[in-house]
């Protein structure tokens, strides 16, 4: 399979992080928070989080204080279509083809539902032709864009498609939620919305690189599934998030990189580009501790963080974008996302200008 091209989208309404913290001072939101919630807000809203700036589907901050099931779901219903058209429009002109060429869309999704699919939203939005596949898929969190693109290399790899669509797109203001719990605090503090959209064919893309996909492989540990999931409270999402997180990524992505070297022969010496998940500026500190990269390795990744946030699981979609609009040099490229679970997704891109 080849990555023949790569966009990403997000909603029109952008705010620093300082525009945050200063709808929350004005909301009656925050005094209802103990001392030590409202500092952490503080420290993460003010201080150096990694993140200057980040996009919501809301027109003004107030927005961000009707949490109720009914606003999150519309404001979810009403964005994530709309912004995965436009990445996926993005994604389709890179690859210089035409949307009647698309024999499957892959969408991938945690942060809201609808039944029919976003599929069938995206589809009718793109034009598509009413007999492409369409699939759904849910609960992989930051993670999916890796198993989303590993399905369409295993549609193109039996001859059921020759190109595939596929989409990740999370309106993680849909899942806003405040309470006196940490994760959930820090949670609101980092994420947000965005999409990003890649297509990928039996045959290398007529621009740019040639770009492979090589190799996946995935680990999950379901020991830790309760540190980092989604859970259902008053009818709404509510994100859980412990402060172990970090390290047990990093683990995650060791046990993922020595699979990758039993099967290609690849050592972590050879990899040119880190194209990696921006989970936050704790999870690339982790990594860059951890397994010994140098900080410039994972700059991709810093930049999405910086100016989106964590977008979830477009973000590393989002970090492909950057290395390629950035030239990045050839060679042996590892692609990795982790999520709920806790799970790590990654793939090994043999890359060629």
């Amino acid at each position: 399979m080849f990555i023949q091209g790569v966009g990403t989208a997000a909603p029109e309404f952008r705010y620093t992080q300082r525009e945050c913290w200063d709808a929350l001072l004005a909301s009656e939101h925050l005094s209802k928070l103990s001392s030590r919630s409202q500092a952490i807000l503080r420290k993460v809203l003010t201080g150096d989080s990694g993140i200057e700036t980040r996009y919501f589907g809301m027109s003004g901050l107030d927005e961000a204080f009707s949490i109720n099931p009914n606003t999150l779901h519309k404001r979810f219903a009403d964005h994530a279509p709309k912004v995965a058209a436009a990445a996926a429009r993005k994604a389709v002109e890179d690859a210089g083809v035409d949307l009647g060429e698309m024999d499957a869309l892959v969408v991938s999704t945690c942060t809201g539902y609808l039944c029919p699919g976003l599929t069938s939203y995206i589809s009718e939005q793109l034009g598509l032709r009413n007999g492409i596949y369409l699939a759904d898929m849910v609960g992989h969190g930051c993670g999916a864009a890796m198993p989303n693109l590993q399905l369409a290399s295993a549609l193109i790899h039996s001859g059921q498609a020759k190109r595939v669509l596929c989409i990740c797109v999370e309106i993680c203001s849909a899942a806003f939620y405040l309470d006196n719990d940490p994760g959930v605090l820090i949670s609101a503090c980092l994420f947000g919305d965005g999409a990003g959209a890649v297509v990928v064919g039996a045959e290398p893309g007529k621009n740019g690189p040639r770009m492979e996909w090589k190799e996946f492989r995935t680990v999950l540990n379901t020991r830790d599934r309760e540190l980092l999931r989604f859970e259902m409270r008053d009818g709404m999402l509510r994100n859980v998030l412990d402060k172990s997180v970090p390290l047990l990524v990093v683990e995650h992505v060791r046990q993922v990189l020595e699979e990758l070297k039993k099967s290609t022969g690849v050592g972590t010496e050879q990899i040119a580009e880190w194209i990696v998940h921006s989970g936050g500026r704790d999870v690339l500190a982790a990594l860059e501790s951890g397994l010994q990269i140098p900080a410039e390795k994972l700059r991709w990744s810093a930049e999405v963080l910086r100016n989106y946030g964590n977008v979830s699981s477009p973000s590393v979609i989002f970090a492909l974008e950057k290395a390629l609009a950035a030239r990045a040099g050839g060679g042996n490229w590892f692609m990795a996302a982790f999520g709920a679970g806790i799970s790590c997704h990654g793939a090994l891109l043999d890359v060629s200008w």
